[in-house]
Formats: C-alpha cells, sequence, structure tokens
C-alpha cells in the first residue's frame, strides 16, 4: 500500500478528497504534531492500514524533529504497544 502525504493527513489511495484509509493530523508544521483522528473505510479493514498510517506519521515525526501528541485512540493505542514510538512521543509535564 502506498502512502501519500497530503494537506494536514497521510492517506492511501488514488486521491486524497477520497481516500481508502487516512491518518488526519494538526500543527504539522510545529514541533509538536497532533494525530487527530485516525479512519480505514471498509476496503481496507484488518489489513493493518491503519498501522501503517500511524507508522509513516512516526518516521514523518522522526525525520523532522518533531514530537507526537496521539489525541485519536486508535493511534493512542498504537503508541502503547510499540515501545520504539517512544522517542517521538510528547509528554506533558
Amino acid at each position: 500500500m502506498e502512502i501519500k502525504r497530503g494537506v494536514n493527513k497521510f492517506y492511501i489511495g488514488d486521491m486524497e478528497e477520497n481516500p481508502l484509509a487516512q491518518i488526519i493530523l494538526t500543527d504539522t508544521e510545529k514541533d509538536i504534531i497532533k494525530i487527530e483522528h485516525t479512519y480505514v473505510y471498509e476496503q481496507l479493514k484488518g489489513t493493518g492500514a491503519g498501522k501503517q498510517l500511524v507508522k509513516k506519521v512516526v518516521e514523518f515525526a522522526m525525520s523532522n524533529n518533531k514530537k507526537i501528541e496521539p489525541i485519536c485512540s486508535f493511534a493512542q493505542k498504537e503508541f502503547d504497544k510499540n515501545k520504539e514510538y517512544e522517542c517521538v512521543l510528547y509528554k506533558k509535564i
């Protein structure tokens, strides 16, 4: 599955306006990116698309020296399961 970058999102599909899966972000130009929402449409459910989208955001944060605040419950669960993501996890003091 090819993951593409859109405006404040990463997505899977041919068009940003009609994705098969997407992860919505805010504050991508700031030091702390917020993952607001992850959605996988029916045709990709069960394929690991959501996990791949979270991983893509983590890679983006690592390569751009940013932190991530996972607001979305799915993203939060992925951070809880994957300890290697801790290096980009924003920790509120």
